[in-house]
């Protein structure tokens, strides 16, 4: 009923002339002796060496961000040099994940030129590594790789490039205003330049993942292939599925971003510079995900059509016929074919893809994408 010693010293603590320490508390006689278990031991070990790893790779980090900054100089907003950034951000944000998820979509393509080819995920990397192994697995990757490398570079730089200079045409008062129009019509800019880099690299990969086995062996083969059969046209006969695919999908990516990410920013506590880079980053991986699940859904029923019109398409056929022939063929339910799958895929891919992107742009010393505008300089 009465406090003790102890909680009477914490009280008033700093009132007494007569300071006294607080004696160590002692340990139960029903606690467990941790050289009884060496298990909880370890564990302990693990947890501090893993700590003390963390640690280090942070520093490391910012030692390294700090060399590249030193040695790249201050980089100034909306520079030259500042598009180059977000242009070699773009590289590394899209051509690494995209490789990444090779095997989910080599599954999707498959699937969805033939629903019945496989009945799960599982099933289908099991039929392929017993047949092809993990190479088989990874059909596609290269032009994946450098397709998406070009279309990251393209896509990303242009969109900050368009992203300012849309905003400066209409005003500062028109930008808060209208400032999701601004991010459709950049991001929509932005895509329509960079598929053109990415279709002949998209054409030579759906072809190898939905030919078995596949045509080519190579990117190089792949090209050469087409182009000695086809003619350079051959490599731009999915352009326009390609665009009505990207751009849907690229302007729901950049504009629900930034508005998912200034409503997170709104809905903490204090402003988006009183926290730190993991904070910031780890924003961005969310509202990433968010924007994956969205542009998914968007781009779904052009995603189909690009598999088909690519494996099915007949020589010399028009667009718009081969367009109607494939839709006779799959009826309004066959567009979705695959929709879970790219879900998964496309929400972990943009998720990581913003999170590398803003990533490196704080590794470069540039702020991160979205939410509060950086402070001016004075």
């Amino acid at each position: 009923m009465f406090p003790t010693q102890r909680t009477l010293s914490q009280a008033f603590a700093g009132c007494s002339p007569f300071q006294h320490a607080n004696p160590e508390p002692r340990p139960s006689k029903w606690a467990a002796r941790h050289d009884l278990y060496p298990v909880w031991s370890a564990a302990d070990d693990a947890k501090a060496k893993a700590t003390k790893l963390s640690d280090a790779a942070v520093a490391e980090i910012e030692k390294a961000s700090g060399k590249a900054q030193a040695k790249a100089g201050a980089i100034e907003l909306y520079s030259p040099k500042y598009y180059a950034a977000c242009t070699l951000g773009g590289i590394m944000a899209c051509g690494i994940t995209h490789t990444a998820v090779t095997p989910l979509d080599l599954v999707k393509c498959r699937r969805q030129v033939d629903s019945k080819m496989y009945k799960g995920n599982f099933e289908a990397w099991g039929k392929i590594g017993r047949a092809e192994g993990f190479r088989g697995i990874m059909t596609g990757w290269g032009p994946t790789f450098w397709g998406y490398s070009i279309q990251g570079a393209g896509k990303y730089g242009f969109y900050e490039f368009f992203k300012k200079t849309y905003a400066d045409l209409v005003g500062e008062e028109n930008f808060v205003k209208y400032k999701t129009l601004v991010y459709l019509s950049a991001s929509a800019s932005a895509e329509f330049i960079a598929d053109v880099g990415l279709c002949p690299l998209e054409s030579v990969k759906v072809r190898m993942q939905t030919t078995i086995p596949p045509f080519a062996k190579t990117t190089l083969g792949g090209l050469n292939y087409i182009i000695g059969k086809e003619g350079v046209g051959g490599l731009y006969k999915g352009l326009y599925p390609l665009w009505g695919r990207q751009i849907p999908y690229t302007m729901m990516k950049f504009a629900s971003f930034e508005t998912v990410v200034e409503m997170i920013y709104n809905r903490l506590p204090g402003s988006k510079s009183d926290y730190g880079k993991g904070a910031q980053t780890a924003v961005s991986f969310t509202a990433g995900y968010i924007a994956g699940i969205l542009c998914a859904i968007v781009s779904h029923p052009a995603d189909v059509m690009v598999s088909k019109l690519n494996a099915n398409r007949q020589p010399g056929e028009a667009f718009g016929a081969a367009t109607g022939r494939i839709y006779k063929e799959i009826g309004f339910g066959g567009l979705w074919n695959g929709l879970p799958v790219r879900i998964v895929m496309i929400g972990t891919l943009t998720g990581l893809q913003w999170m590398i992107y803003d990533s490196f742009k704080i590794f470069i010393g540039l702020p991160t994408t979205g939410g509060a505008a950086p402070p001016e300089k004075k």
